[in-house]
C-alpha cells in the first residue's frame, strides 16, 4: 500500500469520525440512568429562568 492511498484511507476514515464528535445535545448534564438534568444553579425545588439566546440570522437560515 503506498503513502497516498494509506493517507486517502486514514482521511476516509476520519472525516466520518469527526462529523459525528460535532453530534450532541445541547443542554444540562444528565446523571447515568436518569431523566432528570443535574441543575447545580439552584436550590431544589426551585425553577431556573433560562435567557434566552439572541436571535442573530445565520448564513444558512434561508436553506432551513
Amino acid at each position: 500500500m503506498t503513502f497516498t492511498k494509506a493517507a486517502r484511507l486514514v482521511l476516509l476514515l476520519a472525516i466520518p469520525g469527526l462529523v459525528l464528535v460535532g453530534c450532541g445535545r445541547k443542554g444540562d448534564l444528565d446523571r447515568p440512568g436518569s431523566t432528570a438534568p443535574i441543575n447545580t444553579k439552584a436550590p431544589a425545588g426551585t425553577v431556573e429562568q433560562q435567557e434566552k439566546p439572541d436571535e442573530r440570522p445565520f448564513l444558512l437560515d434561508p436553506l432551513l
